[in-house]
């Protein structure tokens, strides 16, 4: 691994508004260009009142705008939301302002419930056609002639970076038969991690795009000066994930010393197994827990995420990060 990036999700904290999340944003990736983040990625997710980043392209505009260096992206647009067209007009709008910086990640799943999914998209197609709508969406990406029948301007010619997304094998499948980059949402997701990466490195066919396999994986972090502030400080991540998996969605809640009073054991089981692909702790014990994730699964690049209600902690959780993941590089690199 040679390159470490971050995925924001622009949280709503409680106590604070969509404005102060989206402040927060920018103010954290100004950071993260200076701790040196290869890419600075932003998620699709609708109805979620602690989370301020549905509206992801603009989210991206105005991260790309605020910052000079790093690659901006989506990790990701859920594509099935979307006409491919839009998707790449956007991007490719994106991509004009910002040459050379932008990053197109697509997912399958809707990133909502399935109300909100339908308020999206106004119709729910039976089948699915999310590989046409993926290749169609790089079609428009290519160059074309002025006389093709439908263009996307700006867009055309502009070769946006697309990576699959994925937590289960099909993306894995979809991403080799495609010859794309894969990222697995192992920050989440962590089940199949080991066999998606397999099989994606396994069947991969290389393509104008992509000549060998490039596979990101996600990992949680949380660090601090100690294991012990760290340990509080993710408590407020654990809360929220909690409450959503019992349909309780809301704001980043306030860490708390108290958690196994407020998540039931069985809820608390699966919360753990959910986040596990993590690291929490001071710049020593998080530097063993990345270093174990990347000598098991051998990533070309990590990224990596937490949401902290205090926002100058997560500035500094992503610093401590930085520096261990910086290490770690050149580590690998010497080696």
């Amino acid at each position: 691994m040679q390159k470490f990036s971050l995925l924001d999700l622009s949280p709503i904290p409680e106590g604070k508004t969509a404005a102060d999340a989206l402040a927060a944003t920018v103010e954290l990736a100004r950071a993260a260009e200076r701790f040196g983040y290869h890419r600075y990625w932003l998620a699709e997710h609708h109805n979620m009142p602690g989370i301020a980043s549905a509206a992801t392209a603009l989210v991206i505009g105005h991260v790309a705008a605020a910052t000079s260096r790093m690659r901006i992206g989506a990790g990701g647009i859920m594509l099935p939301n979307h006409a491919p067209l839009v998707i790449a007009e956007q991007f490719g709008t994106l991509a004009t302002l910002y040459p050379g910086r932008i990053d197109l990640g697509l997912g399958r799943a809707p990133g909502t419930d399935m109300a909100t999914a339908r308020a999206l998209r106004r119709h729910m197609s039976p089948e699915d056609s999310f590989p046409q709508d993926v290749q169609e969406l790089i079609s428009y990406f290519e160059d074309s002639a002025d006389t093709a029948p439908v263009r996307a301007i700006p867009g055309t010619g502009t070769h946006v970076p697309v990576w699959i997304l994925g937590s289960s094998l099909y993306g894995a499948q979809l991403a080799a038969w495609l010859g794309l980059p894969y990222a697995f949402a192992s920050h989440f997701a962590p089940a199949m991690l080991e066999q998606a990466l397999a099989i994606y490195r396994s069947t991969f066919q290389p393509s104008d795009r992509l000549e060998k396999p490039y596979v990101m994986m996600a990992a949680g972090v949380c660090a601090a000066t100690t294991d012990a502030e760290a340990t509080f400080l993710r408590s407020s991540q654990l809360l929220a994930f909690a409450r959503l998996r019992t349909g309780r969605p809301g704001k980043l809640p306030r860490p708390t010393r108290d958690l196994h009073q407020e998540i039931p054991a069985p809820v608390m089981a699966q919360v753990e197994q959910a986040l596990s692909c993590s690291a929490t702790g001071s710049a020593a014990t998080l530097r063993d827990g990345l270093r174990a994730l990347i000598d098991t699964y051998q990533p070309d690049e990590l990224i990596v995420t937490g949401m902290i209600h205090d926002h100058s902690a997560r500035i500094r959780s992503f610093e401590i990060a930085a520096q261990v993941l910086g290490d770690l590089s050149e580590g690998a690199v010497a080696a």
